[in-house]
């Protein structure tokens, strides 16, 4: 998108370089038009999964990342721990459809500065991303509310990553390869997930704990 130079920012300070993340395509170009109204934003580079998120971002270099949480190849928190990693100066954001309580405290592990529902007017977000630029944090107070009630998740890491990988109804021979784990260590860890979760099997503990918000 090019820098249309319009508005408050002659002579004044850079525009805030904003990169937008999300596979919902209207959403996105509508987003990216209504911040192109901002005069002191500029939308510098728009993806539509994970892996163009990463690439845009190294490729523009954006102030602030707008990530969509769910996204193909790679979620919005994966994308923002990697770019915490290979380009600190970019400050991350997430947008979801999808307030659970434990993507909010991935994000925030993650070194997430702004944490929004999609139900966030553009006005709105444009003045997150300020804050979140200017070295702030927001996080939405409903999601932070959710995130403190649901307590947290009684799984461990492991049961988690295993729990993940057997999202997509991956047989056992399979999930036990992708981890590098023999098949009766996989199984145990899945049991006792289930377990946890008073599910009656790992198809189950998915649906369960991705309720709640910890996958």
């Amino acid at each position: 998108m090019s820098d249309h130079e319009r508005g408050g920012t002659d002579g004044g300070g850079r525009r805030v370089r904003v990169l937008l993340a999300d596979d919902e395509h209207l959403i996105r170009g509508a987003l990216a038009a209504l911040l192109a109204l901002e005069n002191d934003l500029l939308v510098v580079a728009e993806a539509a999964s994970g892996p163009e998120a990463l690439a845009m971002a190294r490729a523009h270099r954006p102030d602030v990342a707008v990530l969509d949480l769910q996204m193909p190849g790679k979620d919005g928190v994966a994308v923002a721990t990697e770019l915490r990693a290979g380009l600190p100066a970019c400050a991350t954001m997430i947008v979801t459809g999808h307030g659970r309580p434990g993507h909010l405290k991935r994000a925030l592990a993650a070194g997430v500065r702004g944490f929004v529902p999609k139900t966030v007017s553009a006005q709105r977000l444009a003045e997150i991303i300020r804050t979140v630029h200017a070295g702030n944090r927001y996080v939405d107070p409903e999601l932070a509310a959710d995130a403190i009630s649901a307590g947290d998740s009684p799984l461990t890491a492991r049961e988690a990553e295993l729990l993940e990988l057997a999202a997509d109804g991956a047989p056992i021979a399979e999930i036990a390869a992708r981890a590098a784990l023999a098949p009766g260590t996989v199984r145990n860890y899945l049991s006792s997930a289930a377990a946890k979760l008073s599910a009656e099997n790992r198809h189950a503990a998915v649906r369960v704990a991705r309720e709640r918000g910890w996958l």
